[in-house]
């Protein structure tokens, strides 16, 4: 059994739109964080602490260590992760729109198929006949619940600015052709299922028209969708012939949520 990676991580340190933080506190610090944590429970135990009292002090420990502690504040869009109906609008389907804690957990082990899209500019979109052409290029049938992954090697540009504009997009057709055939859930190996946002801003303030802004995003509210961003490794993969695993981490009420995910080739 081989087990791939096929995730992005939370990097603070890696080119983001949104701001990223990680607050490290280290073993040595992590003594004196326990401290102030406990000791100010209490207005004694603050007024202990101000004075200069320990309750824990790093002598106490061995070598002289606490725990690390890492504190991530991040948007959920960040890393891989996966999108539902809630972050596409607050209804979809005629209905309250679902949250990313409620994706049925059987989704997300499935077989899967990878999609050859590297061809594709940045400025364009993968539409549904882009779709039929390169399942007729592997000569395979989709089946209901496979897990179809969108391959364009853009997840090559993670940590740069091109990473944010040079990747092509998801064209509604191609989401309805997935759903059309039994598919949940399908994933990509750039940021997001639109076009970067210079192409989709561009458009909309030249023509004043919102169909040019997250047209497959919004297109969540009127078919509900699951969708992987920010895939890496695709590469790696054969055609089909693997299984994806991409279950989600449990955060409440929110509109994605991150995942680890992997494909397993061969069997146990």
């Amino acid at each position: 059994m081989n087990i791939i990676d096929l995730s992005l991580p939370i990097d603070e340190k890696a080119f983001e739109v949104h701001k990223v933080e990680i607050e490290r506190v280290t073993h040595k610090a992590g003594v004196e964080k326990f401290n102030r944590l406990i000791m100010s429970r209490t207005l004694l135990g603050r007024i202990k602490y101000l004075l200069g009292q320990r309750i824990l002090k790093k002598q106490d420990l061995p070598d002289e260590e606490f725990l690390s502690l890492e504190i991530v504040h991040s948007p959920v869009h960040i890393g891989t992760h996966l999108d539902y109906s809630f972050h596409y609008g607050s209804r979809s389907e005629g209905r309250a729109a679902k949250t990313a804690d409620e994706i049925p957990l059987e989704y997300c082990y499935q077989n899967g198929v990878k999609l050859d899209f590297r061809h594709k500019k940045a400025a364009s979109t993968i539409n549904s006949k882009d779709v039929g052409d390169a399942l007729g290029k592997i000569n395979y049938q989709l089946k209901p619940l496979d897990i179809v992954l969108f391959y364009t090697g853009s997840d090559k540009l993670y940590g740069t600015p091109k990473y944010f504009s040079d990747y092509p997009g998801v064209d509604i057709s191609a989401i309805d052709y997935l759903l059309d055939r039994g598919i949940r859930i399908f994933g990509v190996d750039t940021m997001g299922i639109d076009r970067p946002y210079k192409f989709m801003l561009k458009e909309f303030l030249e023509k004043k028209e919102s169909g040019f802004l997250y047209p497959a995003h919004f297109y969540g509210r009127k078919r509900e969708f699951i969708h992987i961003e920010r895939l890496a490794n695709l590469e790696k993969l054969p055609d089909y012939g693997f299984k994806v695993i991409c279950f989600p981490v449990r955060i409440k009420q929110t509109g994605a949520a991150w995942s680890r995910v992997v494909a397993i080739l061969g069997g146990e």
